[in-house]
This record gives C-alpha cells, sequence and structure tokens, in this order.
C-alpha cells in the first residue's frame, strides 16, 4: 500500500491512464477485426473504407503512446498489403 501522497496520487493515475489504455487497444483491436472480416467476406470496396478507419485509430493509439509509431506503422503495412493482395486475387 502506497504511504505518501503522491504515491497513492500516481495509483489513482496509473488505475485511470490504465483504463484509458485498455480501452483504446480494445478499439484498436475491435476496428482491426472489423477490417478483417470485411476482407474475409471479399467485400473489397468496404474493407478500403475500413482500413481509412482503422488507420485513423491505430495512429490515435500509437499518439497517445499506448503502441509504439514503429508497431503502429508495422500494423497498417501488413493490413494494406493484406488489402492489395486480395484486390490483386
Amino acid at each position: 500500500m502506497a504511504h505518501s501522497r503522491t504515491a497513492r496520487k500516481r495509483v489513482r493515475q496509473n488505475l485511470s491512464h490504465r483504463s484509458a489504455n485498455r480501452w483504446r487497444l480494445r478499439a484498436m483491436r475491435a476496428a482491426i477485426k472489423d477490417f478483417q472480416g470485411k476482407l474475409n467476406a471479399d467485400d473489397v470496396p468496404g474493407a478500403k473504407e475500413s482500413l481509412k478507419a482503422c488507420c485513423s485509430v491505430i495512429d490515435k493509439t500509437a499518439q497517445k503512446g499506448v503502441i509504439h509509431r514503429n508497431q503502429a506503422a508495422r500494423r497498417k503495412s501488413r493490413l494494406n498489403a493484406a488489402l492489395k493482395a486480395k484486390a490483386l486475387a
């Protein structure tokens, strides 16, 4: 248990930051699943729109520091590559 005032404050801040970060991660993963679902259903135009929204959510997640910017770039690159592969097939 934290004893000093500042330590107790950090515990409170950590709880609120953790809940916000978990919410952002869930939103990002949901956007990715939505994109992948449309891609698996061969809905390429819908997947393109979903990719725009997905990239926006990924960028916001990285901007808030929940994920690293390189991880965000890697995720967007892989999603875009999957879309291009499906569009060519």
